[in-house]
Order: structure tokens, then sequence, then C-alpha cells
């Protein structure tokens, strides 16, 4: 149950802070209010000591103004609460347009100088800092990666209530900040980012400030919050789990320093009921979900700002969401109107001589790492402890001989993280969209339980407020949390459905872009990579139809910055192992892997296994009869694709024993591309050599077939590369049909390399009849059983056959088809 509260109607008109306190307060924001439009406008003549003229202003102004004042007001306030409370907080600006906002407070408390030396503290370096906002060869309009403090761009909004819970599980000494824009809360991500509370525990995890900032407008419209009654917002804040306070100023002419004094009262009440619920949790007292406070900060859009325009009003209107005024540069009226604008502010009662900030208004700045413009935690590399991995090796399958033994590759996987989560409490985490035991992931379940801080009934199984591993079915939010998670130093795993991966493919734009661009700053320290396991995937979903049949993701990824993403393809248990340790181990990458989890024959021992993946693509001489020169080479990548390219070797032999064929398997698909596309990149001698220069490649590939041209189309041998994958063939029907479907069965493949080897175009053509109606027997018996035809569905390789080794079907239980 949860401490729930009906809508609160207090209102706060005590000031508990003094007078000195607040008029620091003021001075702090009318800076960074001065700061921001600065850097929307000016090229030069940062402290207005001459009168503006058209050389001082940029020639193209972008930026976001509307939301601003507004980010520096609950700047300044937050800091005042750090240093009288010794908070370690940080500050997710949801906003992103903010931008202006988060760099004028940065430079305020002497973070950005500090970082970047050519922009100093003064007037040189406060003409730098306008110089390069927006501007080219400077920093972009969004609170970017090169934003001191920022763990969230907030360029695609939605996403700051999740980059918040994900920072605060597992940070008991944390307060995340999380300032939340009415036209973001509109968003189908946010709007599921509330639940986050359900999953955090007061004990064990930080704490998450949500701030509703009700600005009441976005690009051109009104946000939907600000047009819907007072107690209607409230209730909706209650039914979310929240103790909602309601904060309105800067309106109907109040006096600023009342603004102040009144919210700095709402804020000392909310901070002291979070330290009352911590408190209690910590003792024992509390033992039943806390409704935890959130703020909605009602103020005006572009507050502060120009009131009206050429008769137009602006502030508390859509028209100061961007630029207020365009076109600045050679307008005498909007040059005298934005000189009136910032002289508002008082610069000369809040920087010295020097352009430095003034004693006073410094003193409140947080000291050292206690500024949220220089938290660790928002540069979350820097206190990143490496995971305690237990040895891989310990949990290898046993192959006596390639395909002599059986296994569900992602319930081995889950074993092996099930200690890992053990091994690792505290920085360690699975997350997933309600399918991790679908995954075959269920015994980390069973190591730690499910994370759970609702109502937990009696007959739950594995629920607890402790547990590791965090299910909701938002794909949203196990990205965000990921995300969230990863950006402050610790590490975690996505295990989702290889179709609805999809739903996040926005989320994970994001999260690149972010990689892409660390790495280019040296101060960003290098942290967990964001880890995707997909399972259930398109080869195996003939029980869900071809809704559920999809493995474009891979595409979408590998559109990104070539040194921020990997993506593997493990044909076995012990493939998928050796590369998984890699993945937990590694940093600044995004990494997919996409691995089948129902029984499969295994091909590599373990040994085999941890070379074929350091390799990343290779020859498996054991399925190859070429002696060094291939009539044609069979390549494959997946764990399906490769099933039925070694049906097809098999067929091969059989029946055209002199044909001397090669295997080429690829666990790392991107040592398919270039070496001057890709860091992975083969060079062209070690392909060629893999590929041969001239001999035909039939190629059976995971995904779509034109990704595997796309990554070739430069190698000396493409015009022989033929690729069969899939290609959006689908529907309810059996694991063969579906290959079939899409002509990736071992039949057809036969048939592929009949009709590209010279030599067997004439000779080979009974076989090739003999495959076509193999085909069509195979489709009949589907039709006729309604399964796969035994001789199919239980073939073995031959080393593996002679041995007695049979195969086992897979156990397509309820759990499986959810």
């Amino acid at each position: 149950m949860t401490d729930l509260v009906t809508p609160n109607q207090r209102e706060h008109e005590t000031a508990a802070v003094g007078a000195d306190t607040i008029n620091r307060i003021d001075a702090w924001w009318r800076a960074a209010n001065y700061l921001s439009v600065g850097q929307i406008y000016l090229l030069d003549n940062p402290l207005l000591r001459e009168p503006l003229a058209a050389e001082h202003i940029k020639p193209r102004l972008l930026g976001h103004w509307g939301t601003t004042p507004g980010l520096n007001f609950l700047y300044a306030h937050l800091n005042r609460a750090i240093i009288e409370r010794d908070l370690n907080m940080i500050y997710i600006c949801g906003p992103g347009h903010g931008g202006p906002s988060l760099v004028a407070a940065s430079w305020l408390e002497g973070t950005y100088s500090e970082i970047y030396s050519g922009i100093g503290d003064d007037a040189d370096g406060m003409r730098e800092l306008f110089r390069q906002f927006s501007f080219p060869g400077g920093v972009p309009s969004h609170v970017a990666p090169e934003t001191p403090g920022s763990i969230h761009e907030g360029g695609e909004l939605g996403y700051a209530l999740s980059h918040a819970y994900g920072a605060a599980f597992d940070n008991p000494s944390l307060t995340v900040a999380s300032v939340i824009g009415d036209g973001e809360a509109e968003t189908g991500p946010l709007a599921t980012g509330w639940h986050g509370n359900k999953f955090l525990n007061p004990v064990s995890d930080g704490t998450v400030l949500p701030i509703l900032h009700l600005n009441g407008y976005k690009i051109a419209n009104p946000t939907l919050f600000a047009r819907i009654p007072r107690e209607e917002l409230e209730a909706f804040m209650v039914g979310n789990g929240y103790r909602p306070y309601w904060f309105e100023g800067g309106f109907d002419g109040e006096d600023t320093l009342s603004v102040h004094q009144r919210f700095a009262a709402l804020l000392d009440e909310v901070l002291d009921e979070i330290r009352t619920i911590r408190d209690d949790a910590a003792t024992g007292a509390r033992m039943t979900r806390p409704a935890w406070p959130a703020i909605i900060f009602k103020t005006p859009k572009g507050w502060t700002g120009p009131k009206e325009i050429d008769g137009q009003q602006v502030e508390n209107t859509y028209r100061s969401h961007q630029v207020p005024m365009n076109h600045v540069r050679g307008n005498a009226q909007y040059t005298e109107l934005l000189e009136q604008w910032m002289r508002s502010y008082r610069p000369d009662e809040l920087f010295d001589g020097n352009g430095r900030p003034v004693q006073d208004l410094r003193r409140l700045n947080p000291a050292g790492d206690r500024r949220m413009s220089a938290n660790p935690h928002a540069n979350g590399g820097v206190l990143t402890r490496d995971l305690v991995l237990p040895d891989f090796r310990e949990q290898a399958v046993d192959v006596p001989t390639p395909g002599g033994s059986v296994a569900e590759a992602t319930r081995v996987l889950g074993d092996w993280l099930a200690r890992v989560v053990q091994k690792n409490p505290e920085n360690f985490r699975v997350f997933g969209p309600d399918e991790t035991v679908s995954n075959r992931l269920g015994a980390t379940i069973n190591a730690s339980s499910k994370v759970w801080m609702a109502e937990i009934l009696p007959g739950d199984e594995h629920l607890a407020t402790s547990g590791r591993v965090v299910e909701m079915l938002s794909e949203h939010q196990c990205q965000g949390w990921l995300e969230g998670y990863v950006l402050t130093g610790r590490h975690g795993v996505f295990n989702c459905y290889e179709a609805f991966i999809h739903i996040v493919d926005a989320m994970f734009n994001q999260h690149a872009k972010w990689l892409k661009v660390t790495r280019e700053i040296p101060w960003r320290r290098p942290i967990p990579s964001l880890n995707y396991l997909l399972s259930s995937h398109v080869w195996r979903q003939d029980h869900n139809g071809f809704s559920h049949q999809d493995p474009g993701f891979i595409d979408h990824v590998v559109n990104k910055k070539a040194d921020v993403i990997r993506v593997f393809l493990p044909p076995d248990a012990n493939t998928l192992l050796a590369t998984y340790d890699w993945c937990l181990r590694s940093r600044d990458f995004v990494n997919v892997v996409v691995s089948g989890k129902q029984a499969h024959p295994q091909w590599l021992s373990m040994d085999a296994a941890l070379a074929h993946v350091t390799r990343g693509i290779g020859i498996w001489e054991w399925a190859s009869n070429d002696d060094g020169e291939p009539d044609v080479v069979l390549g494959c990548a997946g764990d399906v694709p490769t099933l039925e390219t070694l049906a097809a070797v098999d067929l091969l032999r059989q029946h055209l024993p002199d044909l001397k064929v090669r295997v080429v398997n690829v666990v790392d698909l991107m040592r398919l591309q270039d070496e001057r596309e890709h860091p992975q990149g083969l060079p062209h001698a070690e392909f060629d050599a893999l590929f041969t220069t001239d001999k035909p490649i039939v190629f059976a590939y995971h995904g779509y077939p034109w990704l595997i041209h796309r990554l070739t189309y430069r190698r000396t041998n493409h015009h022989n590369l033929h690729v069969r994958g899939y290609k959006e063939e689908g529907t309810t029907t059996t694991p063969f049909d579906m290959v079939m479907l899409n002509d990736l069965d071992r039949f057809h493949l036969v048939i592929d390399v009949i009709d590209r080897v010279p030599s067997l175009r004439s000779k080979a053509a009974g076989l090739r009849q003999r495959m076509i109606d193999a085909r069509t027997r195979a489709r009949q018996y589907t039709r006729e059983h309604g399964e796969d035809d035994p001789m199919i569905r239980d073939w073995v390789w031959p080393d593996a056959r002679a041995e007695g080794v049979t195969a086992t079907p897979s156990d397509d239980t309820a759990a499986d088809h959810a």
C-alpha cells in the first residue's frame, strides 16, 4: 500500500530564509538570466560597457528563452538548499532547450572555466561564452554533453524522469532534481516515467524530486497540463503516487523577492518531508511505499523578458518559446529593446570591474563537488567500479564434438548473469519489459528477485523491495532507467523481444549520439556500455506471428557512428557467454547481442568459442573441406542461419562430395565492414583470405539481406556475394516453414550454391530439382501435421550423428508464447 494523500492546498507565506539570502538568490538568478540572454544574442560587448551596436549582435539568433528563467530560478534555490543541507544533488533539465540556463549556471559556479580554460571567469571569458553558443565551431543550444553537470540532453523530450530514476537506483546519498517541461509531460515516455516511484527503495536508492515546470506553452500551442484545473492536475499527481506541492509565482506584478521567499519556504518543506521519509525508512518506521513530494512550479513563459514586442504580448505566451525577437542586428528598435532587457538585470551589481561575478553572488555556489555542474555523478566514469565477473568458462556447455550437445543459449547466459548479480549487489541490474523469464534469464530473478515497491499480494512470486531485476511493461522506461544507471557509472543489461526493441529506436539514437560526442570531450570519463540482449527473435517467433517478426533494429543501430556501436550474433551458448563477458567489461559502447532462447545445437567448445569471439569472424574448418581453395564460400551470421547453413553443407557433402566448401561464421557483424569505415573492420587482405577474391559466396544472415551488402560493398568480391535473410515474410507457422517463407532454409541454400557455382549449373540440375521437391514436401507436412517434419526438426550434424547424438525439441511453454 501507499501513503497517498489528497491534493494539498497549503500556501507557503512564511519566509523561512533570511533577507540577505533571498537577495543573494535573486542576484544569482538575475546573473544567470543575464548570461542566458547574452548567449542567445551577443557576439561582443558582454557587459554593455558601451551602447549595443550591430557588430555586437549575432547575425543568426538561435536558442530557447521561454523555459530558461524558470530553470535559472530553480537552480538558484536548489543551490541554497545544497549549501544549507550539504545535499549531494544533480540537476536533470527535461526542457533540454534550456541550454543557456545550464551553461550560465556552470559558468557562475566556476566549473565551466575550470574545464574549458579558454573561457575564463572574467569579461573576456564571458565574451567567449556568449560567442560560442549556437555558433559555428561552438556548442549546441541544448543541454548537451559539452555542458558540465549534464547527463541528459533533452533535445528529444520525454526521458527526464526515466534518467532521474535510473541515476537514483543504488545511489542512496544522491538527490536528483528532475525538471519536467509541461510540453515534455505530454509525451508517452514521460507519461509512464512517473511510475518510477514504484521501484525506488528509500533505504537503498536515492531521491528523485520531480518538478513539473508549468509555464504554459510549447512552440506554437498551449500545453495540456496548463489548461486543466489545478485540482485535476493535483489529482493526476496523487494518482501517480506523489504528494503535490503547488507553487505559482511571477504573475500579476508580484515583487520578485516575495516570490523567492515563498518558494524558499516551500522547498524547505519539501526537503524536510523527503528527509522524514528517508529517516523513517532507515529506522523501519515506514513499511509502505511513500508518497514522494513533487513540485508543480507555475511561472510565466519567458519570465522577466520583454512583455510586448511590436504590439503583441510575448511574456507568458508561446512567442517567448525560442528567440523573442529575431533579426535584431541592424534593427535599431530591437537593439534598443534588447539593451533595455539586458540592463533590467542590473549587471553592474552582479559583475565586478573585471567582469567576474561579485563575491556575494559567489557565496550561493556550493563548494567543489557539491556544485551540480561538478557533481561526479554527472560524469559517471569518474565513479565507475569494474564489475566482479565470475569466470564465464565455468558456465560452459560441454560440446564434445560440433553439434554434439543441445542447449538454450540465453538460459546458459542467465545462469552466469545470476552470478554477476550476486557478486555485484550495488552496481549491476537487469532491466526488461516483463520478458526476463520468457527470454530464459529467470536465474537472475531466482538470485535476487524483482524490485517492487507497489502492493504485494499472497501468491506473488519473486517480488521484493530489494530486487536486482527491474521489470515494467514499458520499453521506454527500461531503456531510460538503464541509460541513467550507466551514465552515473553503473552497469546493466536490457533484455527484450527483438521485434519490440524498435520502440526505443529514438532513445537509442540519443544515447549513441551522446557517446559519440563524449568520446571527443577529454573531461568526460568513459562509462559502462549500454548492453542489449535481444531474444525471442525473428526466426523463433513463429508461434506469435508476423507482428513479432522484425530483425531491423540492427539496421538502425549501424547507422550510428562506427566507434560507439557493436553488433554480435553468437551462434551458440559458449560464444554468447564469451561475447557477454566482453560486453560487460567494455566502456562507451552500445552493444547489441541477438541470441535465440530455444533449444539449439551447440557448435563450439569453450576454448574454440573464446577464440572465435576474439576474432569476431572465422573459418569453421571442421565444417569445411576446401583444402585452402574452395569452390564456394558459405557465410553465416546468427544462430538459425548458422543451423541452416550447416544443414545445407551436410546435403552438399552427401550429394556433391567433390564440391569444395568453406564455411565462414560471423559473430561480430562489424568485422564485415572495411577497416576504414569501422575500427573493428577487417583489412581487405584478411577479408579476401576468408571470402576469396573470385569465388561465389552464399551468405545466410539473421536480418534484412541488404545490410550485408551495405557493409561489404567495398570488398573485392562483392559482386559474387549473394545474401539470404529476412525479407518481410512471416506468419504464425512452424520454425522451418518460417525460414522457407524467406528462402533461408537449407534446401534453398543448396539451390543457391548450384545456381552460383558455374560447374554445377547443368551437372547438378537433378539435385536442384530434388531440393525444390524437398521444400514442397516440408511445407505439405506442416499443413497436414501442424509441426515440422522430424527429419528436418531433429537434424544433427554428421559428426555428432556418428556419436549417437539426437536433437532435443524446443520446450515451448506458455511463458515462451507471451
